[in-house]
Formats: structure tokens, C-alpha cells, sequence
């Protein structure tokens, strides 16, 4: 196991090499929890950032060649190190997230399931042969990589939204660089340290730090960078693409949401609150696919209310390094202050606010898990995804109202119903406009899993089969007869 002191990394990853900004300029960055800043990065400019992409242009040639078998090896190896670290990796995440160290945890093994599932998947890249018209031809297509690939990850899931970005990429033969969110990237660093001692020490895998604009317009402006993968929101998204156009760049994208959750009336209740919890609360509210709105058959409505209540005030807020907490801070004041303003415009319009005061936070950065009953599409938080421990809910009487009202967002990434008719199963996953639908659960992600969205919520998929297509281009070929 490598010593925690060895992972916490307070310089860029460069080409094999540690690096420090020119002039020594940095960022702090802070533990949510209590505010104090736990270490700095380099400020990377202009530059270091050319260098980025120069190593990691000067590596793929190299590693596109690499046998399949030595590129999984030193997949799995990095796999390894990350389990024997798992500790170290969650307490660094909680440090710099926030997010409670049960969920750390989690969050490691997810992280690493990614690298070993798409190890394995990098040696099933295969072409295919295609029936020729005349019987002196072979045709055929193989999968080639695509070459250079910039990933861009948020906060939320440090590791996570790395690994099933870089690992896809690297298996399919292309090289990596990295910019992890600002506020925590300290994960990603760590994730350099143990990738570098798996071998990936020679430009395959970068990370660079810094002002986001920078990374991303140096990025999308480098023709030698021939796709870019970025989780975030769809403002910056939509950016992105404007930014990425001049080069004709392949984008794949995982953006914001507004994830419903249905409650029929032939629903299981304890089942469908116990996954509305989860659905709302994990990651303290931080999670693209929580579920925003929620939608219960009136004849359940007033005791699934009750229920919730009871089960969403008994959750402990706290520093996520005590192992009773299941909510932690939020990653910035301005978090909270949009969740209260969320609160407020939803109380002004008719809601009822449900939970605990807000004056019993712990601290600046937490907000009290928080019920909106009685919801209607003219408050903000129907169409507004909270990112943060405020859930919404309203009534509903019919299932076709219910999958309009549900599809009446721009986003389209997830979505939850929870019935026992299959009747109605079958009607909810065909008619609500999201690219992944939980029946009865809320657990729906995973390595094997092609999680992505519809609409504005995204482009492309990630993990799977089709996560590691985003990093292959398809080539056809056609072999003529030639005289012997």
C-alpha cells in the first residue's frame, strides 16, 4: 500500500513527469466541511498546457501499437493499486468533497470497476467481415483509435467520472488528458500516482490543473485532440460544442438533469420510499441522476409524504468523516443559497416545507435535508435540478398525465417508476423520453451499464460496449483480386 503522503500530489502530470506551474502559481483548495484549505495545485498556464497535449500526442503512436494484453495488464495494475489504496483514496475524497466516507468507499470501488471492466473489454475491439457482391473481394472494417482524448470531470465523483472516461479511452488505444474539477482535484492526482506506478508513466495518462476556460479552449482548439468527453452542465456543454466545432471534434457528453420518480398506484411503498431516498439523498443531493421531482399516485400520496418525512429527518448531517453521517456539506456556499432560494420560491408559490431548520446546520456549507409537498410546474424547483438535499413531490391520478408532465424538461437522463403491472412497466420505459429507466430501484449504474442521456441531458454513452465506441473510429476496408 502506498502511503497517504505519496498520493496527496501538489503538482500536474505531465508526460511521465511531476510539474509545477511557471512563477509557482496556485490554487487553494478547501475542505467543504470546515472551510480550511488542505493543500494547492499549479496554476497551469498556457504553455504547461501545450506540453499536456504534446505528450500526450508524442505517446499514442506508441501505445496505439502496444499489444492488447500489455495494455490490460497495466490496467489492471492500476486497478490494483487503487483497492489496495482504498482507504487513502476515500478519506482524500472526503477531504476535499465532502461526501460521507461510506460513500467514499463506494465510490473507490466504483471508480475501480471501470478500469478492470474495460481492461478486459480492450481485447474484444473487434472489426467485422462484410458479404462482398463479387467473390474476388473481401471487405471488412476494423476499429482503429481515435487518437488524442481531453476529459473534463466534475466534483460530484472525482475518481469515478475519471476512470470510466480514461480507462475506456486507454483501452481503446488512445492517450488522456485530464482537467478534474478545481474543487477537487486531488483525487485525480492521486489516481496519477498509482496510474504511474502501473506503468502508465510515459504521456498515456496526463492531468493538468488550473482555470477551466483555459484547459478546455486549449483542448477544443488542438487538432491533434480528436475527442473530448466531458460531465457537467449543459450550459458549459453547449459551450463546449461551439468551442470544439472549428476542429470537427467527437464529443461525447453527460450533462444535467432532471431525473422524475413515479410512484404508481399498485406501487410497493416501503420499497418505492426507501428508493426515493436513496434517489434523492446520495451524494448529499449532488448527483445528476438524483430524482428531482417526484411523482406519487394519490391514493399513496399523503402516507408516502409521511413516510419519507420520517425516514428523510431521522438522516444524520455531519463531516463525512464521522461514520454516522449520511449527508454531508455541499461543495460551495452558493449551493446552498440556491437551495434555499429554491425552498423559499417554492413555500412563496403554494408548497409545504417539510424537515428540520436550517439554523441546525453544522456549519456554512450544509443544508438540512429538506420535503417540498404539493409542488406545481410554476415553482422553479420543477424544472430547476437542485443539487442539493431539497426533494419535490406532488400527486398525480393518471398515467399518461403523469409521463407528459415527466417529459416536460429539456433533460433526459434518468428516470425512476416504481409499479408491479407489467403492463405499465412497459408503457413507462417506451413513453418517458430518458436514457435510463429504474423499475422498482434506483441502482441503475455500473462498468457494464451504457449510462447517458436524451435530449439536452447529453451525447453519446459511457461505459459498456458502446462507452469504449466514443474512442474508436470505424475504418472499412476493400481488398480487389489481385493476380497472383
Amino acid at each position: 500500500m502506498t502511503s497517504e503522503t505519496e498520493l496527496f500530489r501538489e503538482q500536474a502530470y505531465v508526460g511521465g513527469r511531476w510539474i509545477d506551474a511557471a512563477e509557482q502559481a496556485t490554487r487553494a483548495v478547501d475542505d467543504p466541511a470546515t472551510g480550511e484549505t488542505i493543500g494547492h495545485i499549479p496554476d497551469l498556464e498556457s504553455a504547461r498546457l501545450q506540453g499536456a497535449i504534446d505528450a500526450a500526442d508524442a505517446a499514442f503512436a506508441r501505445w496505439r501499437d502496444t499489444a492488447v494484453t500489455t495494455r490490460a495488464d497495466k490496467l489492471l495494475a492500476w486497478y490494483d493499486g487503487m483497492q489496495k489504496n482504498r482507504e487513502t483514496l476515500a478519506r482524500l475524497m472526503t477531504r476535499e468533497q465532502g461526501k460521507p466516507i461510506a460513500e467514499a468507499r463506494g465510490e473507490v470501488d466504483y471508480a475501480a470497476s471501470f478500469i478492470r471492466w474495460f481492461a478486459e473489454q480492450g481485447r474484444r475491439s473487434n472489426g467485422v467481415n462484410i458479404p462482398a457482391e463479387n467473390p474476388d473481394m473481401a471487405l471488412g472494417t476494423v476499429e482503429e483509435p481515435v487518437g488524442v482524448v481531453g476529459v473534463i470531470t466534475p466534483w460530484n465523483f472525482p475518481l469515478a467520472m475519471i476512470t470510466r472516461k480514461a480507462a475506456a479511452a486507454l483501452a481503446a488505444g488512445c492517450t488522456v488528458v485530464v482537467k478534474p474539477a478545481s474543487e477537487t482535484p486531488f483525487s485525480a492526482l492521486a489516481l496519477a500516482a498509482l496510474a504511474e506506478q502501473a506503468g502508465l508513466d510515459d504521456g498515456e495518462f496526463n492531468v493538468v490543473t488550473g482555470d477551466a476556460q483555459r484547459v478546455s479552449e486549449k483542448l477544443c482548439a488542438d487538432t491533434r485532440v480528436r475527442a473530448l468527453s466531458f460531465t457537467g452542465s449543459t450550459p458549459i456543454g453547449r459551450q463546449l460544442l461551439r468551442d470544439g466545432a472549428d476542429t470537427v471534434k467527437r464529443m461525447s457528453m453527460e450533462l444535467g438533469g432532471n431525473a422524475p420518480l413515479i410512484v404508481c398506484e399498485d406501487a410497493d411503498l416501503d420499497t418505492a420510499v426507501e428508493s426515493a431516498i436513496a434517489a434523492r439523498f446520495q451524494t448529499s443531493g449532488q448527483d445528476c441522476v438524483a430524482a428531482n421531482r417526484m411523482f406519487v399516485h394519490r391514493s399513496l400520496y399523503d402516507e408516502f409524504v409521511e413516510r419519507f418525512a420520517d425516514r428523510m429527518n431521522a438522516l444524520a448531517v455531519g463531516n463525512g468523516f464521522d461514520e454516522a453521517s449520511d449527508i454531508g456539506p455541499l461543495i460551495h456556499e452558493r449551493a446552498v443559497e440556491k437551495a434555499k432560494a429554491l425552498a423559499d420560491d417554492a413555500e412563496d408559490n403554494g408548497a409545504r416545507v417539510i424537515g428540520r431548520a436550517q439554523a441546525n446546520a453544522p456549519g456554512a456549507r450544509f443544508f438540512m435535508p429538506t420535503l417540498l409537498a404539493d409542488i406545481t410546474p410554476e415553482m422553479r424547483i420543477f424544472s430547476e435540478e437542485a443539487f442539493a438535499p431539497l426533494a419535490a413531490v406532488c400527486a398525480f391520478d393518471d398515467d399518461d398525465a403523469v409521463i407528459a408532465s415527466a417529459n416536460d424538461t429539456e433533460y433526459g437522463l434518468a428516470a425512476y417508476v416504481h409499479t408491479h403491472s407489467d403492463a405499465r412497466i412497459r408503457k413507462f420505459m417506451r413513453g418517458l423520453d430518458y436514457g435510463m429507466v429504474g423499475v422498482n430501484t434506483m441502482d441503475i449504474t455500473g462498468p457494464h451499464v451504457p449510462f447517458g442521456g436524451m435530449k439536452q441531458s447529453g451525447l453519446g454513452r459511457e461505459g459498456a460496449h458502446a462507452g469504449m465506441q466514443e474512442y474508436l473510429e470505424t475504418k472499412y476496408y476493400c481488398l480487389g483480386d489481385v493476380p497472383v
